[in-house]
């Protein structure tokens, strides 16, 4: 498996056009909940944009509960009000890109929580998958070789063993963020690469042995360098 690094700005603009476009057509037309939206080809042409960029869009307002699609039947306003659906794209559009400060908050809240709940509740599936990715891992820093992918996939293998699939889609959402940022500021030394074996051998050990408590412990640990990172940069 191998992780796409993705970055927002290159479609940001055409996704921000798109969901006013939306918004105002559903203002147009006087779009109640359960209605339907035009097909993403229909859109597509209207928007003069290419229906992956629509799709994407169309996408982020699923996320956000404003839309509902449904296979093989269409894309479907969510029951909202207009109002209130107006003010939640408006919020939305408000946005403001994430910062390298709040992505590394927000996965250490995220990661201190799912790995307590992966250390609960982990079948041996999980625990196979977690172990393969620490050994990938391993074996990218011991051949000196950039190991960022490996390091994060190790982390979403412990989230999907969280089974909760919310806090498993938000791990999803601020990785690539997170990778982009990494090389960015090149977070991951040698140094912090091998001690990261330990430090994922150690968190790995405590899922396997189901103690949720020294789980939590290890991977505060773990995050110790990059948190006091984060308050330098």
């Amino acid at each position: 498996m191998k992780l796409e690094v993705l970055t927002k700005n290159e479609n940001q603009k055409i996704q921000d056009s798109i969901i006013k476009g939306i918004k105002e057509l559903i203002n147009y037309k006087n779009l109640e909940p359960g209605d339907k939206l035009p097909s993403e080809r229909m859109l597509s042409e209207k928007f003069v944009v290419s229906r992956s960029n629509v799709r994407e869009a169309i996408q982020k307002l699923e996320f956000y509960g404003l839309l509902k699609s449904i296979p093989q039947s269409g894309t479907f306003v969510a029951n909202i009000g207009v109002i209130a659906m107006n003010g939640m794209i408006d919020d939305i559009l408000r946005l403001e890109k994430s910062g390298f400060k709040s992505l590394v908050e927000t996965r250490i809240l995220l990661e201190l929580k799912t790995v307590r709940l992966a250390a609960l509740r982990r079948t041996d599936d999980d625990l196979l998958k977690i172990e393969e990715a620490l050994e990938a891992y391993k074996e990218k820093v011991l051949n000196g070789e950039d190991a960022v992918q490996e390091d994060l996939l190790f982390h979403l293998a412990i989230a999907k063993a969280c089974r909760n699939s919310t806090m498993n889609a938000f791990m999803l959402i601020v990785t690539p963020e997170i990778i982009t940022n990494f090389k960015e500021h090149h977070v991951c030394d040698a140094d912090l690469a091998h001690r990261g074996i330990a430090d994922h051998q150690a968190i790995f050990e405590a899922i396997k042995a189901k103690d949720p408590q020294m789980a939590k412990l290890k991977m505060k640990e773990h995050f110790r360098e990059l948190y006091t990172y984060c308050y330098n940069v």
